[in-house]
């Protein structure tokens, strides 16, 4: 069970996280949703589509963006929670800054998801009050520089042990584990290298806490398909899918009708197939002696 705010989810399958930008430079659609009557349209449109929770974000972290102020960030954002706030999917804010944090939960929001993990000064206290959910990212330095020079001496080890910490935080500060995500960081502070390794490791990483992958439309998708950011809705559904196979909890998606569309067939086809109670093809082979039916 996940719990953030008004929001009980089930974990028997994994939950579709929709992206609302309401910003003037995120990479895939920046300036797109700025107003907030758009945004609004744009977070209703993908409720329709099938999206659980809705991921709404007033300050880019796209390699290289410049910091906003939480003047700016809460002007984008406050009247966007507003109007989606009885869409019947969960809010979550993409934030960093522990004013808009307390803002945004006084507004209604369900979920807090931190590209910096909680560790700004006064982060932990603006979210132990509340009953929101969190998601705890790992980032390599900060969005304007990230990408500069990325290094690990074992990548896996040490994001890890990063989120393990911040799991351990949460439990000390008297957070229920049942409220908590954590977030590899794909493309923040990493190489392709990195983000292969990584997603990987999903797995692993689902053994300290349910995890959030968001890989949708990102350079690592670009570097692998040579495809442009416009062109990379196939190459993010897949990558989508595979992240579900490996035990997900939730995506985090632009295209949420292809990707809730691709996971009712992976399930209906996928699951059904390897249930247990089913003859493995070795079998099916063996009953069929050379021929299938």
């Amino acid at each position: 069970m996940f719990r953030c705010g008004r929001f009980s989810f089930a974990t028997d399958r994994p939950l579709v996280m929709g992206i609302v930008n309401v910003t003037t430079d995120s990479f895939s659609d920046g300036g797109r949703y700025v107003q907030a009557e758009r945004a609004i349209e744009h977070g209703l449109k993908l409720r329709e589509e099938g999206a659980d929770l809705l991921d709404i974000g007033g300050e880019s972290t796209r390699p290289g963006a410049q910091p906003v102020t939480a003047e700016i960030e809460l002007e984008r954002i406050l009247p966007v929670i507003a109007g989606l706030r009885d869409c019947g999917a969960a809010l979550s804010v993409d934030t960093m800054k522990p004013e808009v944090m307390r803002a945004v939960l006084a507004t209604g929001a369900d979920m807090i998801n931190d590209v910096n993990a909680l560790r700004a000064p006064g982060a932990w206290e603006a979210v132990t009050g509340s009953d929101c959910g969190l998601c705890l990212m790992h980032m390599q330095g900060e969005p304007r520089t990230m990408q500069a020079d990325p290094r690990y001496q074992d990548v896996i080890a040490e994001i890890a042990g990063f989120l393990a910490r911040g799991m351990a935080e949460a439990r000390g500060r008297g957070i229920d584990t049942n409220r908590l995500l954590i977030d590899p960081g794909f493309g923040f502070g990493k190489t392709l290298a990195h983000n292969v390794a990584l997603f990987r490791e999903i797995p692993g990483f689902s053994r300290i806490a349910p995890v959030l992958v968001g890989v949708s439309r990102k350079s690592m998708l670009g570097l692998i398909t040579g495809k442009p950011v416009e062109a990379r809705m196939p190459a993010s559904v897949a990558a989508a899918l595979l992240a579900a196979q490996s035990g997900a909890a939730v995506l985090r998606v632009h295209d949420v009708a292809a990707t809730v569309d691709a996971l009712k067939v992976w399930q209906a086809l996928c699951q059904g197939i390897c249930d247990a109670t089913l003859p493995r093809p070795a079998e099916r082979r063996e009953a069929n002696k050379g021929g299938w039916v």
